[in-house]
């Protein structure tokens, strides 16, 4: 009862966080300090990624009508159009479908480590702030998804790999990475979304493989803590999605890159303290 509990928290940390460009993964690590699983080291790893599975749900429920190519209340050209789109996702989604596999296992062994995930809070924190100056007097190149270019949403996705390192953000990465190289903040923000659909999955299908290749078995009641940490994932991403859509209609980047430094400061300050106490 207590690891489900557990789960439900983490659940909510997920949600909350795997669409705002603040870090899932450094606010799941802080958090798994202070409500530990009591679980395996290998089903925690496992279960920090699967959760976003419901996140990612949340993506398919909101969005459903507009990536649903089949949809009958869909005329020809908006059908195409549903496919282009899809396309520009899978063209972006091929530099982390190459990569990710190779470096999942160093990146679990290696990098997923406070220093690690302090420095890049902080550092992508910055950069939000100085983009967003940058870019105040400028005019993005891409004001409407559908008429993005497969050579941005490439660009995007070489962005993506970024987030492979622990503390990054996925969407932190991708949202930034569209801004710098033209897209305006809504059209980078869906499309990061969009995004995350195969990105995550594949992730999460590469994440269990893992677990279950190295021996491990999942009992009954790990079943149960991670289907509690998927369904809470989906409901609180559900809201945070909406929150953010509305966020950005009136305002920058900026707030979220502030909040970055300052959780950075915090692991800092409790991991760093702890390991000279």
């Amino acid at each position: 009862m207590l690891n489900i509990i557990k789960a439900i928290v983490l659940g909510i940390v997920e949600g909350i966080t795997e669409f705002l460009p603040i870090s899932s993964t450094g606010h799941l690590y802080l958090a798994d300090a202070f409500i530990k699983l009591q679980e395996s080291t290998a089903f925690i790893n496992m279960f920090m990624v699967v959760i976003q599975l419901g996140a990612i749900m949340s993506v398919v429920v909101l969005y459903f009508h507009k990536l649903n190519p089949f949809s009958p209340k869909k005329n020809s050209l908006e059908k195409r159009t549903t496919w282009q789109l899809w396309g520009k996702v899978v063209i972006a989604i091929i530099p982390s479908m190459i990569v990710g596999p190779l470096i999942n296992d160093f990146m679990d062994a290696h990098l997923t480590t406070w220093p690690v995930i302090a420095t890049t809070l902080i550092l992508y924190g910055i950069l939000f702030i100085w983009i967003e100056n940058y870019n105040k007097h400028r005019e993005p190149k891409e004001k409407d998804l559908n008429q993005m270019s497969l050579k941005l949403a490439f660009g995007i996705g070489l962005f993506q790999l970024l987030s492979l390192i622990p503390g990054t953000s996925r969407s932190g990465a991708t949202i930034l990475g569209g801004m710098v190289i033209g897209a305006s903040r809504f059209v980078a923000t869906e499309f990061s979304f969009f995004m995350a659909i195969p990105t995550m999955f594949g992730a999460s299908l590469l994440k269990m493989y893992s677990f279950f290749h190295h021996g491990n078995v999942l009992s009954s009641s790990q079943l149960i803590v991670l289907l509690v940490g998927v369904v809470v994932s989906f409901v609180v991403a559900y809201l945070s999605i909406k929150f953010l859509l509305n966020y950005i209609k009136h305002n920058d980047f900026k707030a979220f890159g502030w909040y970055r430094i300052i959780i950075g400061i915090v692991v800092i300050a409790y991991f760093g303290g702890r390991t000279f106490l």
